[in-house]
């Protein structure tokens, strides 16, 4: 199983930003697509945005297209989510994920993910 460890999470002020990092351990990252997903207390799991492993192409939830941004940056093994222009509906635990290698696309589907981290809380309050 591979190992993906989520970071970055806080308490933000709405209008704030927040930098999400997902670091591989004990395997290349590079050879993986990659999703972000969130969960709200009382909701399901939702794909939030995902990154390509060949061209690194991406892919947007609506509720987020134009505030977030996802990143890889190969050389560190590690994929990023910026989060701009936060909303207290952002609030949620954020998690990463791994694709198999079998598959070079991303997708926003839950079920499309083999292994996954464990989760960062990000809390947008004023």
């Amino acid at each position: 199983q591979l190992q993906l460890v989520e970071s970055g999470g806080g308490l933000v002020q709405p209008g704030g930003s927040l930098r999400l990092s997902c670091a591989a351990s004990g395997f290349t990252l590079a050879y993986y697509a990659i999703g972000w997903f969130r969960q709200a207390p009382g909701k399901e799991r939702e794909g939030v945005s995902c990154i390509n492993r060949i061209d690194s192409s991406t892919d947007y939830a609506d509720s987020v297209k134009g505030r977030f941004t996802i990143s890889r940056d190969n050389a560190k093994n590690t994929v990023y989510l910026q989060m701009d222009s936060l909303k207290p509906e952002d609030t949620a635990i954020y998690y990463c994920a791994a694709r198999s290698m079998l598959f070079s696309g991303c997708l926003l589907s839950l079920s499309s993910y083999n292994d996954w981290g464990q989760g960062t809380q990000v809390t947008v309050s004023s």
